[in-house]
């Protein structure tokens, strides 16, 4: 490590040129995110910010409207049906994954040997293109011949119209959605494989049964993986838009064959009013909207947090 000095008569602290020297290279070495970050990240938000105080079609100057852009927000029936068919797939996905991913990641956890090749196999989704996923479930939830309706053809029901029926077309989502759990299942592993044993040992000479191990030993001790995955999913949830506008959107088969309100999420409207109909002034005050919604409920989940996370070490 680099040392510093301190002057006798100032107090004050001197960097060596080693010290110096290693700084520059830091910032050298930071400088590619940084020019990426400046350029990608933080300019078009800054852009954004002040576009959607505009009116603009990409084609013309952008006039400054003021609020209007969040007026109509506020008035405009599709932002709020949309907003609603997020925030409703989101209440379904986010506790629904989280409980499977937490059932897999249980049963890999008393796999043995064989934990590797299914973690792998649990993982592998996770890979698939999104675009891919929602072809491949365009095809799996066909009413017609599909092969969950096949599947449920076998056993004498009579599958649902999962892409055209307005009250199916969410489920049907949420169950495409649940196809890329496995990097939530290997979060859980990794978290209970870190569980001391002798919590166990413990509650089990106290005379706890299974589930009274599993409610005070594991889900307290794997409380930060559940929580981080809360947030992510949830952010994730909330920002769903290329398996959905791929599925429905972007597909000849199902373009004017469904209710296309049931499927129209945020981000899919947000799309739509932006590179559709070129309103990037109203798109702008969408997205920020958006980063507000999702702020919010980010900082209710880190306050909550602290009534159930663990953290270990800690004392309270």
């Amino acid at each position: 490590m680099a040392a510093t000095v301190t002057t006798a008569t100032t107090g004050r602290r001197r960097r060596t040129p080693l010290a110096r020297r290693e700084a520059r290279w830091a910032y050298l070495f930071l400088a590619p995110w940084i020019v990426g970050f400046l350029v990608f990240q933080a300019g078009p938000m800054i852009a954004s910010a002040w576009l959607s105080f505009t009116e603009y079609d990409v084609i013309n100057t952008p006039r400054y409207t003021g609020l209007d852009n969040y007026r109509q927000l506020m008035s405009d029936p599709t932002v709020a049906r949309s907003l609603g068919n997020t925030v409703y797939y989101t209440a379904l996905h986010v506790p629904l994954s989280m409980a499977l991913s937490l059932g897999l990641a249980l049963l890999l956890h008393r796999v043995g040997r064989w934990q590797g090749f299914f973690r792998t196999v649990f993982y592998l989704p996770v890979m698939t293109p999104a675009v891919a996923v929602g072809i491949l479930f365009l095809l799996l939830l066909n009413t017609q011949d599909g092969l969950i309706n096949r599947a449920l053809a076998v056993v004498g029901v009579q599958g649902p119209s999962w892409t055209t029926d307005p009250s199916w077309v969410m489920p049907g989502i949420v169950l495409m959605s649940l196809w890329s759990l496995g990097s939530t299942v290997i979060i859980y592993l990794a978290a209970l494989q870190n569980v001391p044993r002798d919590l166990y040992e413990a509650a089990a000479i106290d005379g706890a049964g299974g589930w009274s191990r599993f409610r005070h030993v594991t889900l307290p001790m794997i409380s930060g993986a559940l929580f981080f995955t809360l947030i992510v999913n949830t952010i994730a949830s909330l920002q769903m838009f290329t398996e959905v506008y791929t599925m429905y959107f972007g597909n000849r088969q199902t373009q004017g064959s469904f209710n296309s309100d049931a499927a129209t999420f945020y981000v899919i409207h947000l799309f739509q009013e932006a590179f559709q109909f070129l309103h990037m002034g109203f798109a702008s005050a969408m997205a920020w909207l958006l980063f507000v919604i999702i702020l919010v409920i980010t900082l209710v989940q880190v306050k909550l947090s602290n009534r159930f996370v663990y953290y270990e070490g800690d004392d309270s």
